[in-house]
Parts: structure tokens; C-alpha cells; sequence
């Protein structure tokens, strides 16, 4: 029996939503434990809210569920599942027309500790804090294309995909938020 879950496990992406979309809800799951942590990562950094990314999170699965026979197996399901929580992310915050930030873990820093280099860490996360806060502020597709990048770890092309652009277009939207923090984080006198 164990074998069998085993070799479910295996299956890549475009199978999972072959058999999805041939009602085997046992693959769904499958692409759900797979890949809700990346989601919820993504969204969290888009929105700035645990519980707005836990929100979208399930709204991108339950589109992924719907829109199953609709997809394309091409080997691109990472970029295509990311676009679709992208899109969802925009939409809520177009809709809201209000951005927040939060700390991701802010049970973390409110504890003392007198453990060595615990100083380090305290500094460390105030440069994370001051950092997310300036990725908050830029552009929404400048912030995506950096998030789904240096956070979510894509290749160019594959964030090209995820937003529907060119390759160039995100290397400038890249190059655009990357200069746009390091002019943020200068005004405000923080070292970029």
C-alpha cells in the first residue's frame, strides 16, 4: 500500500492536473501538499497579511480545481499556479486600494533572549523588517516581479511566464525595483 502513495507522489505537475481534471481527488491533494507552503510564501510577501495570504491561497486552489480541464500540460504548472495567486493578489489590493506590510514572525523579536550573538539576530531581523517594508512600497509589478525572483526563487523566464510579460519586461521590472530600494532605503538613511 505504501508503494502505491509512493508512486503517486512522483507524479509530476501535468499528470496531477491531467487526473484532476478527470475527478481523481487524490491528485488535487497531491498538487495542494505540494504546493501550498510556495503559495502561501508568495502571497504573504505580496500582501503583506498571513491571514489575506491564507485567504488567496485557498481562492488559487480552488481556481486551480476549477480550471483543471483547462490546462495546458506544457511543464509549466509552477508559473501558471503562481500567476493565478498573483492575479488574485492584485485584484484584492486593487480592490482594498490599501497595502500593509507586517513582520512575517513577530512573536520572534518580542522575546528577550540572552543566548550569544542574540544582538545579531535582533539586528538582523530589523534589517529584514526594514527591508520588507521597502519592498511594501514599491511598485505592484515591480514588487511581484522581485518577490516571485529573489523570494520564490524563479528564473527570469519563469517570472516572465507567471506575469504574462516578456523576458526584458522582467529584467526591467527587476533592475526598476532593485534601484527603487536601494534610492528607499538611502532616504531613509539605512544602508542598502
Amino acid at each position: 500500500m505504501a508503494g502505491v502513495g509512493l508512486q503517486r507522489s512522483d507524479r509530476d505537475d501535468d499528470d496531477l492536473m491531467a487526473a484532476t481534471a478527470a475527478g481523481e481527488e487524490a491528485a488535487f491533494r497531491l498538487l495542494v501538499d505540494r504546493w501550498e507552503r510556495d503559495v502561501l510564501a508568495f502571497l504573504i510577501h505580496m500582501t503583506g497579511s498571513r491571514d489575506d495570504a491564507e485567504d488567496l491561497a485557498q481562492e488559487t486552489f480552488v481556481r486551480v480545481f476549477r480550471q483543471a480541464g483547462r490546462y495546458r500540460p506544457e511543464g509549466k504548472f509552477r508559473s501558471w499556479l503562481l500567476r493565478i495567486a498573483g492575479n488574485l493578489a492584485r485584484s484584492r489590493q486593487r480592490r482594498r486600494r490599501l497595502l500593509k506590510w507586517l513582520p512575517l514572525d513577530t512573536d520572534r523579536h518580542d522575546v528577550a533572549s540572552s543566548t550569544p550573538g542574540a544582538d545579531r539576530g535582533i539586528e538582523a531581523e530589523q534589517t529584514a523588517q526594514v527591508v520588507r517594508a521597502a519592498v511594501a512600497r514599491l511598485p505592484e509589478r515591480q514588487r511581484q516581479a522581485l518577490v516571485l525572483h529573489r523570494f520564490q526563487g524563479l528564473r527570469y523566464t519563469e517570472v516572465a511566464e507567471a506575469m504574462d510579460t516578456s523576458l526584458a519586461g522582467v529584467e526591467s521590472l527587476i533592475q526598476r525595483a532593485l534601484a527603487g530600494l536601494r534610492a528607499d532605503l538611502t532616504r531613509r538613511g539605512e544602508k542598502p
